[in-house]
This record gives C-alpha cells, sequence and structure tokens, in this order.
C-alpha cells in the first residue's frame, strides 16, 4: 500500500471505530489491529488518536457543509428551507458514520470546524434573513434571532432523531419539517401570548 492509500484506509476504519464507540470507546491500538498494521503506523501517518479524529471530523465537516453551501442556489425562501433540509437528511443517509462523528462527543476544543459551530453559522444567516422579512411585515426585528435558534434547532434536532429513527423517508420529513417552518413563519402573530394569560 502506497502512504496515501494506507492514510485513507487508517481514517476510514477510525472514521468507523469512532462512529460505533465513540472518542472514549475507540483506541489506536483497536484502529491498528482493525487495519492489520502496528501502532506505530497510525502514529506515524496522525501522531495519535486526536490527530485521527481531528482529520475525519475535518473531512466530515467540509463535506456536510460543501453539499449544504451546493443546495443554496436558489433565491427563493421556501426552495431555499427545502434545499437545506434535504441536504442535511441527504449527508445523514449518504454519510452516517460521518453524522454520528459530528454529533456524538467531538474532543476537539476548537471555534471553528465543528458540528456547533455549524449550527451557530446557520443561526446567524437565518436571523438575517429573518430580521428583514420580519421588517417587511411589520414584526419586531429583534426576535429574529429567537426565531432562527428555534427553526434551526427543530431541524437539527429532528435530523439527529431520524439518524437512528428512519421510519419516515427523507422526502417526506424534509416536507414536513418545511411544512411546520414556513407556514408557522407565515402566519406569526405581531404579539404572541400564552393562552393561559
Amino acid at each position: 500500500m502506497t502512504g496515501t492509500q494506507r492514510r485513507k484506509q487508517l481514517i476510514d476504519v477510525g472514521r468507523s471505530l469512532f462512529a460505533e464507540r465513540g472518542y472514549d470507546g475507540t483506541s489506536i491500538e483497536e484502529i491498528a489491529q482493525r487495519a492489520q498494521v502496528s501502532k506505530p503506523v497510525v502514529y506515524e501517518h496522525f501522531g495519535g488518536k486526536e490527530g485521527i479524529y481531528a482529520v475525519i471530523v475535518d473531512r466530515e465537516m467540509s463535506r456536510l457543509l460543501g453539499m449544504i453551501t451546493a443546495s443554496l442556489t436558489e433565491n427563493k425562501s421556501r426552495v431555499r428551507i427545502e434545499s437545506v433540509t434535504l441536504a442535511l437528511l441527504t449527508y445523514i443517509e449518504e454519510h452516517t458514520d460521518g453524522f454520528r462523528i459530528l454529533v456524538r462527543d467531538q474532543r476537539i476544543a476548537a471555534d471553528e470546524g465543528t458540528y456547533s459551530s455549524l449550527l451557530n453559522d446557520a443561526i446567524g444567516q437565518v436571523s438575517n434573513l429573518l430580521a428583514g422579512d420580519f421588517e417587511r411585515r411589520h414584526l419586531k426585528a429583534e426576535l429574529a434571532p429567537l426565531y432562527s435558534q428555534a427553526l434551526v434547532g427543530m431541524v437539527s434536532t429532528t435530523a439527529t432523531w431520524w439518524l437512528d429513527d428512519r421510519s419516515v423517508p427523507k422526502e417526506v420529513l424534509a416536507a414536513h419539517l418545511v411544512n411546520l417552518c414556513w407556514n408557522g413563519l407565515m402566519h406569526l402573530e405581531a404579539d404572541p401570548t400564552l393562552g393561559t394569560e
């Protein structure tokens, strides 16, 4: 095997083990054993468990971000919501192990390059879009961050649920999420109150 082929093999083995057992439950010994190499080979390529984990997380984040960015070709709000939701679900469907790693126990103390940072970026972008929409509709633009947090949280939490419960096809799940997001946004009350007030 060439060095490049060996590195790819170790990444594939590591991705599988980290998805299956998490960061703490995976050891360099297991990665080496499953790849049928000695531990020094893994250390030579990645310097240790944190190194191989960081490479895997970085690649998965790049893949997910690429899929989401590619979905944002349309300028219409509803189509954007549909496209992004479907892109996230497609990533989960096609790269299940990668998504398990991203939402599980990220060990790398970084402000960017994590699933959390991707969600925070999404919240910021949605907030900016909603603020303009709220102003046009005479709603309180300062509440846009609250609504964007709720929308992104709803989609990401439901996507995490779908990771393990695929009883609903992704297109059906995306349609229902978009239905709730879109129709909820279209019928916002200017000053909502609780029914008990």
